[in-house]
């Protein structure tokens, strides 16, 4: 038993030898990032970690680390500690916040979620994007950013490479949003309280949405927080309509087979290669929000839980911004990157028109 033991140690040392150097070198990213936040609040440390990435994997003098020692632990941070983050992310949502918002309110923010979702996938299309790319981006972009976009590719077993190019298009969208929606909120005639609404519902990451309030004070960003995590909550729904739906292609496709003639057959079908309605770290997420809506947890862990969101996630963009090299992405992603700022225009137009249908 004890050898058996030994055994299996050296085995887990083995296989995380070759994550380490990765790994440390995306947390020291996070502590830069969450340094340069600190002295400059306008920038999200979230945001900071994926051009910290992008930066390491484009330079000459660190490109080849990225591509060599670095890449597995980059590429297990870019889809792990996505992942764990997310369940994180849970502790930051109580229902009862959201229940105080008023069913009305919820509503529209809802539909928001449902219009945005809807129509940046159909700009996707229209734009003709290659295979998962409509969905990821829909997701990204109508949620909470990054987070969904981990969260609906483990769904839909999407490449991590092919995570890319949404992680770094939301990324520049909400930056963009940082720098241009404070200059438009006395031109639209909205007070702090309005402002606040609208980057709450019209902003992808959670990030981005606390650097664009902040501008406006206190009650702006009291009410950005506020819808912005209504809108995360729809994560789980979504990605489980999604999950049940690809769980259902699955199955037909492994019923259904072609004999030599060309006649449809029934098979027995393989459920162990399904993929899951609901991913684990989702139901983590799920379950994460249940606990701080009984308000039995300390507000210490509650804190520590927010500090290991910023540190996973943080890792994560990281990991995934050191795979998107500059150049392919001007040659690949001209068309993805028109269609995501046509998608930014349109969801910050309905986040608009629903607040004021709030204060109507």
């Amino acid at each position: 038993m004890v050898g058996a033991a030994k055994t299996a140690t050296a085995t887990w040392r083995g296989r995380s030898a070759p994550l380490a150097p990765g790994l440390a070198a995306a947390l020291a990213a996070v502590a830069v990032a969450l340094a340069v936040h600190a002295v400059v609040p306008l920038l999200p440390a979230m945001t900071v970690a994926v051009v910290l990435g992008i930066a390491a994997v484009n330079l000459p003098g660190t490109s080849a680390l990225c591509d060599g020692p670095l890449r597995a632990g980059l590429n297990f941070a870019g889809k792990h500690l996505m992942r764990a983050g997310i369940v994180f992310l849970g502790l930051k949502l109580s229902l009862g916040d959201i229940a105080g918002l008023g069913w009305e309110t919820v509503g529209l923010v809802v539909g928001v979620v449902l219009l945005s979702f809807a129509g940046t996938y159909a700009l996707g299309k229209l734009f003709r994007l290659d295979g998962d790319l409509p969905l990821l981006i829909a997701t990204g972009f109508s949620i909470c950013g990054a987070s969904a976009i981990g969260a609906m590719a483990a769904v839909k077993g999407t490449r991590h490479a092919d995570t890319v190019l949404p992680v770094a298009l939301v990324t520049l969208c909400g930056t963009l949003a940082i720098g241009v929606l404070p200059l438009l909120m006395h031109p639209l005639g909205l007070d702090a309280l309005r402002f606040g609404q609208w980057v709450g519902a019209g902003v992808h990451d959670v990030g981005q949405v606390v650097a664009t309030a902040q501008t406006a004070g206190p009650v702006a960003l009291g009410a950005a927080i506020i819808i912005k995590l209504t809108r995360v909550v729809l994560l789980a729904p979504i990605v489980g309509v999604v999950g049940g739906l690809e769980r259902r292609r699955h199955r037909l496709r492994a019923r259904a087979s072609v004999t030599p003639a060309g006649a449809p057959r029934l098979e027995p079908a393989a459920p162990g290669k399904f993929p899951p309605v609901v991913p684990l770290f989702v139901v983590g997420f799920l379950a994460t929000i249940l606990l701080r809506t009984t308000g039995w947890l300390p507000s210490g862990v509650v804190a520590a839980g927010s500090t290991a969101q910023d540190i996973a996630l943080g890792a994560a963009l990281f990991g995934l911004g050191a795979s998107v090299r500059v150049r392919q992405l001007f040659k690949t992603g001209a068309r993805a990157t028109v269609m995501a700022l046509c998608s930014w225009v349109l969801i910050a137009a309905l986040a608009f028109g629903a607040v004021h249908l709030m204060g109507s």
